[in-house]
C-alpha cells in the first residue's frame, strides 16, 4: 500500500489544474457548461463518453442537503484536495490513487445512469478522499481557530452524516456520492487486506514476494516497532530497550544519510520515517540516548578484595 520508487505523484497537480481550468469555464457560462460537461446518461450512450469524468469538476456546492457559492467550494476543494490529495498519493503512490480515483468516479456515474439521474460536482474530494484520508491519519486535528481544534475523523463523520441525510430526505445523486465513496473506501480496504496478508503470511501471501511487497512488509513492521520503542522509553524497561536495539541493529542499511535525532518522528501523519531506509539506524540511536544509566553490579568477590586494599 506503500508508494514505489520513481514514481511521479503528479496526478494531484493535474487535478488541481482542472479544478480551476473547469472552473473559468463553467464561470463563462454556467448553463452551457452543464449541457457539455454534466454527467447524462442518454447523452453518455450517445458517445459523450467524457461526461463520465468531467462531471466531477464543477463547482455545484452540493453537500447533502447544502449548497455553497462555486467560488467558495473551489476554494475548499483545493485546499481539501491540496491537504489530502498529496498524502494519499504519496502513501499509496500515483497507479494506486489514480485507480482510486476512477473506480470512486465511475461508481458514481454508474449508479446515477441506473437511476437517471444527472451529476454535477466533487463528490470524489468532498466524501472518498475525505474518507480515505480520516482512516490513514485517525489521529489528525484540524485547528480552525486558536480555541477550536477538530479532528479529521469528526470532519469524515460529519461528511458521511451529511450524505446519508441526503439520501433518505434528498434526490438520487446523494445516493450515487454514497455508493462511489464506499467502492472507493472499499478500495481503500482490500489494499489495507493485502498488507496484513503479506506481513502475517496469510490468505493470498506468497513464499516469493517482489521489491514493492518487500517495502509493504518492511515499513508496515516498523509501525508495530514504532509502538513498542515508545512503549518499552516510557517504562525504562532497560530489558526492552536492549533487546529492540539487537534487533534494529540487524537491519541497519550501511551507507544511508540518517536525520539528526530532532528531526527522528517516525509517528508523524505521513509516515516518511518508517518507509526510510535509516529507520533502524535512527531507532537505535533513538533507543540508546534514551536508555536508562544503569550501574553494573560488582560481584561479591570483587567487593570483599576492594574493601580489603581500603582497609
Amino acid at each position: 500500500m506503500f508508494r514505489s520508487r520513481g514514481e511521479n505523484l503528479r496526478s494531484t497537480y493535474i487535478l488541481l489544474f482542472l479544478n480551476v481550468a473547469f472552473f473559468f469555464l463553467q464561470f463563462q457560462d454556467g448553463a452551457k457548461f452543464t449541457r457539455l460537461f454534466g454527467f447524462d446518461r442518454d447523452a453518455v450512450a450517445a458517445g459523450q463518453i467524457w461526461r463520465l469524468f468531467t462531471y466531477q469538476f464543477a463547482q455545484a456546492g452540493h453537500l447533502g442537503l447544502f449548497t455553497i457559492p462555486p467560488v467558495l467550494t473551489l476554494f475548499l476543494n483545493l485546499v481539501l484536495l491540496s491537504l489530502m490529495g498529496f498524502a494519499v498519493e504519496a502513501e499509496w503512490g500515483t497507479g494506486h490513487f489514480l485507480r482510486f480515483y476512477l473506480m470512486s468516479t465511475l461508481a458514481t456515474a454508474l449508479v446515477a445512469a441506473w437511476f437517471n439521474t444527472p451529476l454535477l460536482g466533487s463528490f470524489f474530494i468532498n466524501f472518498t478522499l475525505l474518507f480515505v484520508y480520516a482512516a490513514l491519519n485517525r489521529d489528525q486535528t484540524f485547528s480552525l481557530s486558536t480555541i477550536l481544534p477538530i479532528r479529521i475523523t469528526f470532519l469524515a463523520w460529519m461528511a458521511l452524516a451529511a450524505l446519508l441525510t441526503g439520501v433518505f430526505f434528498g434526490s438520487k445523486t446523494n445516493l450515487a456520492a454514497l455508493a462511489g465513496a464506499a467502492v472507493g473506501f472499499g478500495y481503500y480496504i482490500s489494499q489495507r487486506i493485502r498488507v496484513l496478508a503479506l506481513v502475517t503470511g496469510g490468505v493470498g501471501a506468497t513464499a516469493k514476494v517482489d521489491s514493492d511487497d518487500r517495502a509493504v512488509i518492511t515499513a508496515t513492521r516498523n509501525v508495530t516497532r514504532v509502538t513498542a520503542v515508545k512503549r518499552a522509553i516510557e517504562t525504562g524497561s532497560v530489558t526492552d530497550i536492549d533487546r529492540l536495539i539487537k534487533l534494529a541493529e540487524r537491519e541497519i542499511v550501511s551507507g544511508v544519510n540518517i536525520c539528526s535525532p530532532g528531526d527522528f518522528k517516525p509517528e508523524h501523519s505521513d509516515r516518511y520515517c518508517v518507509r526510510c531506509e535509516g529507520f533502524a539506524e535512527c531507532t537505535v540511536r533513538q533507543l540508546r540516548m534514551n536508555r536508562p544509566n544503569v550501574p553494573v553490579p560488582v560481584p561479591a568477590s570483587a567487593s570483599i578484595e576492594q574493601a580489603g586494599a581500603a582497609t
